[in-house]
Formats: structure tokens, sequence, C-alpha cells
């Protein structure tokens, strides 16, 4: 059997949500045409069995001797999930889909699952109409997937009847993304697992290639150490030469962003669903403007706390280019949001500023020396490594809340009527406990907020600050 070792970056997801919650939740509303439950579960069996990521699970290795593996399997029944309401309204789903957030998927038994609910009364709908809806929460392990990835797979999965699956990967990961080496050990491990055949599985050959192959990691990470050293040293040498632009400085932490290791006493959600249009002005991205309106309703919910804060920032996630078996492809970008500048329209436009010169940094070639290193770290140390990594809040934080933004495409999405809208959860991190979600799909762009209650409480009162902020935010001159 073809066997596609995991990406690091992938394994560090697996390992992390030992000791957090990372899975991603993508949400889409759908209008309820009264199909039957079961018509619509057999489409996702269908569906997904057409859809590579959807066919796969994570093998581990004894003794982490190797990286995780992905290998084939099939949809099983507990992977649809039809969840009742106490009371089928929109309030009552968004305290279910808070519960959920507190659950994760084992991706070496499945990596995702799908969560129904049907029938929801009171759904907003684009032009602040409400109606009954079937609300799909759609779950997937970050092992799996990254944000982009992850909506293409739903994509493919709720595609309107006649199209295809096209925009789901075309293929599992092979082992091309292997290299010589590792192709090497394994040819030897096959002859040194001869003893452990008894056993019926790969698990004992993963085991050998593990270890015949872990010498030849510890050089290669040395000698990638060495060049990521260099790197580092050439990109201070461009930064000052002001070739490149400088890092990020750090932001204080507020009263937001206390020790995960304090735990978290109830996720919570709330959803704003809005004209698109109100959120493409000439001149700005809708990541922007989202930024913008984050900037004001933090500021102003932090004040009403009776907290003064010089400086806040969000960390943005963002897409760069990666390899063929590397899933997770995203850096996260610190940015200071200039809650200083009175002027909304100048504040977007720093907001702008401040968000490409952290993309060209991010992108620059030399930072990627260090992600080199970790591709050839060997298993066992970069576990230890996950495992042993704190989750305490440091004296200074790359940002006070986390805003991801992904366009999600057309709204020609359908599963048992029409789609209407999308959002999503960015995770509760062990420093942000405030997370916003900004998905277009067609004309609409939902904000989605996620908190942790322990540090914010009354989630409805920084809901409506932030609403009233993207309205003062769509009124702004065009740049």
């Amino acid at each position: 059997m073809r066997v596609n070792r995991v990406a690091a970056q992938d394994a560090t997801m697996f390992w992390l949500s030992a000791r957090t919650r990372n899975d991603l939740f993508l949400l889409y509303s759908f209008a309820d045409e009264g199909v039957p439950t079961g018509v619509l579960r057999a489409l996702v069996e269908t569906r997904s069995a057409e859809i590579a990521d959807l066919r796969v699970r994570l093998r581990a290795v004894r003794g982490d001797l190797d990286y995780p593996a992905w290998v084939p399997c099939d949809f099983r029944d507990d992977q649809f999930i039809e969840h009742p309401l106490r009371r089928p309204d929109w309030p009552h789903l968004l305290d279910a889909v808070g519960e959920l957030l507190d659950t994760s998927v084992d991706a070496a038994v499945r990596p995702w699952r799908v969560h129904v609910f049907r029938a929801v009364e009171g759904v907003p709908a684009p032009g602040g109409e409400s109606e009954q809806a079937t609300v799909v929460l759609l779950q997937m392990s970050h092992a799996l997937v990254d944000g982009r990835r992850a909506s293409a797979v739903a994509r493919a999965l709720f595609a309107s009847p006649g199209i295809g699956t096209e925009a789901a990967e075309s293929d599992p990961d092979t082992d091309s993304s292997r290299d010589s080496v590792s192709g090497r050990a394994r040819a030897l491990a096959n002859h040194a697992a001869g003893f452990l055949r008894g056993v019926g599985s790969s698990e004992p050959v993963d085991a050998v290639v593990g270890l015949v192959a872990t010498p030849v990691q510890v050089v290669r990470t040395v000698t990638r150490g060495v060049a990521a050293y260099r790197a580092q040293r050439e990109l201070a040498r461009s930064t000052a030469a002001g070739a490149v632009p400088p890092p990020p400085s750090g932001f204080t932490p507020t009263s937001l962003n206390r020790s995960a290791a304090e735990g978290i006493s109830r996720h919570a959600v709330r959803v704003i669903v809005t004209d698109g249009d109100d959120m493409r002005l000439a001149g700005r991205t809708v990541t922007v403007l989202a930024l913008t309106a984050v900037s004001v309703a933090l500021a102003e919910y932090l004040a009403l706390r009776g907290e003064s804060v010089d400086r806040l920032g969000a960390q943005v996630p963002m897409a760069v280019p990666g390899g063929a078996h590397v899933r997770n492809n995203y850096r996260g970008l610190g940015v200071d949001l200039h809650a200083d500048e009175p002027d909304l329209s100048r504040r977007a436009d720093r907001i702008a500023d401040e968000l490409a010169e952290r993309r060209i940094r991010a992108g620059h070639p030399l930072l990627g020396a260090q992600e080199r290193v970790t591709a050839v770290t060997p298993a066992r140390v970069l576990r230890r490594d996950t495992e042993s990594y704190p989750l305490d809040t440091p004296e200074s934080i790359a940002g006070h809340t986390v805003v991801s933004s992904v366009h999600r495409g057309a709204a020609d999405l359908h599963f048992g009527g029409p789609v209407r809208f999308t959002g999503g959860f960015p995770a509760i991190g062990s420093v942000m406990h405030l997370t916003h979600g900004i998905h277009g799909l067609g004309d609409t762009v939902t904000i989605s907020v996620h908190a942790d209650l322990a540090v914010l409480p009354d989630i409805d009162v920084y809901t409506e600050l932030l609403r009233v902020a993207l309205n003062r935010v769509s009124a702004i001159e065009p740049r």
C-alpha cells in the first residue's frame, strides 16, 4: 500500500490538537426545502468518496520514529450527525455551535465530520431578512487542511447538482513528495522488518524507516540550521538597508489574552451577515475594512472594561505557496491596527500599508529557511518540541486577536437547497481568546466572532460594537 508521510507542519498541527482545540469549523447556511435528511446523508457519503482529502486518515508510527502517514479509509456513519435543538431557532443554533467548538476529531480515526441542523428558524439571510434553513458545520482536522484547502473541500462537497468535485485535490499526497533518502530507507526497512511480518501491518516498516532515516535527518537538520542562521543575518542586513520592511513589534497583552493554562470556560459564537457591497469599497480590500472595524470595536470594548490600550494588533494568517504534500501553507502576520488614528479613512489606509509591508516581509525567500529546517527535523524531536511548547502568555504577543479572511467563491453551492452565506470560527489559541472569521460567498460577507466567555463574558456587547463599527467603516470615503 502506498504510504504518504505527513509534512512536518501538518504533523505539528496533529500533535498540537492533543493540547488545544485547533480544528477548522466551516458554517454554511442553505435554504431548507424539505429534502429528507437520509438523502442528505447519502449525498455526503457519495460526494466524500469522490474527494481525495475526505478519503484518508492518519496512521501514527510507533514511538514517533517517523512522521504519521495518510492512509486510505472509507466513510463512517458517525461522520454525519444530525443535531436536534432544544428550540429550532438561530440563538439555540449558535449555542450548539459553541458547544461543538469544544470538540475535536481524531485524525487517526477520521479527520472530518459533518454536523447538520434542520429547519432552523430566524437564520440571517442577505438583505437583513430571515428564513428557515439547513445549517451545516463542517469540522476538519487542521492536520488535513488549512483555510484555503478547507474551503476547496467544502466547495467540492456541496457543489450544485451537475457540478463535479474538481475543486478538491485530484489525488492524495504521493510518494514523490518524499526525498530519495526516505525512499532508500523504505527499501532497507522492508528487508529489516522481516522479523515483524507477523504483526500484519506496515507499522513496523514505518518505524524502521524512521530509525534508518534519523541519522541522515539529523545531519540535514544541522546543515539547514547553518543555512537558516546565514539567512537570518542576510535578512537583517537587507532590513537595515531598507530593502525589506522591518519586523513587526510586539503588543502588550490585555485582559483578553490570559494564559490558556487556566482553561477555556465556554466557547461562544456570534455571526454578522452583511451585503458584500458594503465591504467592497473602492481602493480597499474586505480584509482591510474588517480589520478597521475590529480596531474600533476592540478599543471601545476594552474602554468599557476600564482598560486603556496604547496599541492594538491583530494576527492575520497569510497564504503562502507550498509543496504539493504540505497541507498547511500560511504564515501569521502581526498587524498594527493603528487605534491611535482617529480618522477612520486614514486608519484604514495605515492598516492597508501595514498589511502590505507584513506581506512583503513574510513572503521573502530568506524567511523560508527556518521552515526548511523544520521540514527535515526528526519526528521524535519535533513532537517533543510540540509537547513542551509553553502555553503561558508572554510579555509581548503578535496580536490581541485573530482576523482570518478567506473568500469562498461563488454562491453556487447546494445542500437540500441553495446556499445563503458561509462563516467560520478560527480557533481560540493559547494567547488569543477572541477571534474573527471574515468569509465571502457570492454577494455576502460574513463576520464571525468566536470567544471564550471567561475572558469576554458579554459577547453580545462586543458583537453590537462590531456591528456598529462595520456600519461606520462602510460609510468612509473611498481611497
